[in-house]
């Protein structure tokens, strides 16, 4: 496959080349056999350097073959590759490549050397290099290997609301020419534009223009591509907070532009440095990292993947910093630096911030007089249709948008998805400022003509039942708060039992699907010597594509939780910056004496039966 694979991508000028570069790709094939095969560490080394080094000069009659499309994938076919090998291997690459950028005789412009492997796309280049699998591409391997309970990704595994499958079978059905089965607007289905425009008045405190500054798209994170697209250029720098969720990395560099992390800071609620605490921003960090080339950030509340709210004091200094970095032509022409405000979490508050909780037995009867617009018809189909509720609001979170002065450079993002445990309808949505906005709209057309307008019919209709009482809670809203919060509470004391550090939702706010939990010295006790050492050959100089800085404690105990226990828990190394090049950096503590290797993601929005599974295997770890 190998071979056939290679044959495909050699550009053919006449025999002689063919035969040529066939000779080349049998030394290569020859290679990854000896390699594959070879058992002893030493011996895989001598066959690679033999057979690789000695082709450069070879190599060189084809100035600008691209060596490492051709050998990256013959390393990536051996998953026991030994960090010496993937060493020696990168060394002769780098030798290959450097012989090949020097032609024979000097001579550049000769026909026979100029023709060469197809090159990769600028798309491609930005992305990089791919070294190996991701975390999401191993632990489901793992998963479907084990069959474990399942702790990994974030997504219910139950059936939305019944309210919301009702609207959906609904739509669906409909019969003639009204119903929603062709394209819809392209910006946004007109029922579901005014539905949001509607609720983020109440939400934001000011009127919305459903047609102007709201956007309707293929779930959350296309709008964060598109918003990316629309605002960076070239070089621009985008912040991120660390740890952070992974897929904004690669979307920002697919906008030509180059993420700046600012880390936020673990601190132990203890002097010692031991178990559980928070994850705190230092605003003078932030101010740091700005620089003249600064055009967004991005934000998360509720955060993944540690569960953090950011509290109103960090939020207005966020704000802060923001404003006051703005320049002169800044304040003329444009917001200076735009704001990405990933709100998906925002009805899942299962701790709010202590000054928060006092407001939000009133936060109802008060959101209705913001905005006379915030009134909502009904969706049903009803003949006799009561009285709908003003929409529901979000007690303990913040709309960073809502801050004073920063609606203009805020795009707030959310989906449907998470809230209604219903991520496979990706439908999501952004909501700004009109000359923000409308340069999202100019892209739209050449993205997709529209989102599903099925889906985005139905969700319309789902929004305002999702106001109404739900068993037994006043809202919809409401109810997914209390399960969130009684699931985070029964996987977190197995957790502790375990030997995890958790946070405490009584001095830590929290949301979302997620606890990023500490490993605990009693839990690092508990791998096999062949397993947890930091200075396992096997697996701790093997950098990973999504960051974390190479397989480390975390790893090393996730894998055997799976293998061993039947519990599947992500690493936490995936949700920090790839430091993978500079050992030293990989090592850099998060806190004082707390290593970004400490954490593993632990996603609860799972069913009851899965999470008692998922308990049982931490006591027995507890047991042990």
């Amino acid at each position: 496959m190998i071979v056939t694979r290679m044959k495909k991508t050699i550009v053919q000028p006449n025999r002689n080349y063919f035969l040529s570069s066939m000779s080349f790709i049998n030394i290569i094939s020859i290679v990854a056999i000896l390699s594959h095969y070879s058992s002893i560490v030493v011996t895989r080394c001598v066959t690679v350097t033999a057979f690789i080094i000695p082709s450069a000069k070879f190599v060189a009659t084809y100035r600008n073959v691209n060596v490492n499309r051709l050998m990256i994938p013959l390393f990536q076919s051996s998953s026991s590759s030994s960090p010496l090998l993937l060493s020696a291997a990168v060394n002769g690459i780098a030798e290959i490549s450097e012989v090949a950028d020097q032609t024979v005789n000097g001579d550049s412009s000769s026909p026979t050397t100029s023709l060469v492997l197809s090159s990769s796309s600028s798309a491609m280049r930005r992305l990089g290099p791919t070294s190996g699998p991701t975390v999401w591409n191993e632990f489901n391997e793992l998963s479907e290997k084990y069959s474990p309970a399942n702790l990994g990704q974030g997504f219910p595994d139950w059936p939305p609301p019944k309210f919301a499958i009702d609207a959906l079978v609904e739509c669906v059905t409909m019969d003639g020419g009204k119903g929603p089965h062709q394209y819809t607007r392209t910006e946004g289905h007109p029922k579901l534009v005014k539905q949001l425009a509607a609720r983020y008045s109440v939400h934001l405190g000011k009127t919305i223009n459903p047609m102007t500054e709201v956007t309707v798209t293929v779930g959350a994170s296309q709008a964060i591509y598109l918003a990316l697209q629309a605002l960076i250029e070239e070089g621009d720098e985008v912040l991120l907070f660390e740890p952070f969720f992974d897929l904004y990395v690669n979307q920002i560099k697919l906008a030509g532009g180059v993420p700046v992390y600012v880390p936020l800071v673990f601190k132990p609620y203890n002097n010692d440095g031991k178990g559980a605490g928070e994850w705190i921003l230092e605003p003078h960090k932030l101010k740091d990292a700005i620089t003249s080339k600064t055009r967004a950030l991005i934000l998360n509340s509720p955060h993944n993947p540690t569960g953090k709210i950011f509290t109103q004091f960090e939020m207005e200094q966020i704000a802060n910093v923001v404003t006051s970095s703005d320049t002169d032509e800044d304040r003329t022409h444009s917001p200076g630096i735009v704001v990405l405000s990933d709100e998906v979490y925002k009805y899942i508050v299962h701790a709010p911030p202590k000054q928060l909780q006092s407001e939000s037995s009133s936060s109802l009867s008060s959101s209705s007089s913001h905005s006379s617009s915030a009134s909502l018809s009904s969706p049903s189909s009803s003949s006799n249709p009561q009285q709908k509720r003003p929409p529901s609001t979000c007690p303990g979170h913040i709309h960073f948008a809502s801050l004073p002065n920063m609606y203009d450079r805020t795009l707030t993002i959310s989906s449907a998805g998470k809230t209604f445990s219903a991520t496979g309808w990706q439908v999501g949505w952004m909501v700004g400022p009109s000359q923000i906005i409308s340069r999202v709209h100019r892209l739209l057309p050449h993205v997709q003509f529209c989102a599903s307008t099925v889906v985005q019919e139905a969700l319309a209709r789902t929004l305002p039942l999702a106001d109404e009482p739900y068993k037994g809670c006043d809202s919809y809203y409401d109810y997914l708060r209390v399960m969130y919060t009684k699931k985070r509470n029964g996987i977190a004391e197995a957790l502790d039992r375990a030997g995890f550090d958790v946070p405490d939702p009584e001095r830590t706010p929290g949301g979302g699907f997620f606890l990023f939990a500490r490993i605990g010295d009693r839990v690092s006790s508990l791998l096999p010597a062949d397993r947890g050492g930091d200075d396992d050959d096997e697996v701790t100089k093997i950098s990973m594509t999504v960051g974390g800085g190479g397989r480390k404690r975390d790893w090393n105990l996730c894998r055997w939780m799976v293998e061993e226990r039947g519990l599947l828990c992500i690493p936490g190394g995936p949700f920090f910056a790839d430091n993978s090049e500079d050992n030293d950096k990989q090592d850099q503590d998060v806190g004082e004496g707390v290593r970004k290797d400490e954490f593993v993601r632990v996603a609860f929005c799972k069913t009851d039966d899965t999470l008692e599974i998922a308990a049982k295997a931490l006591d027995a770890l507890g047991d042990c």
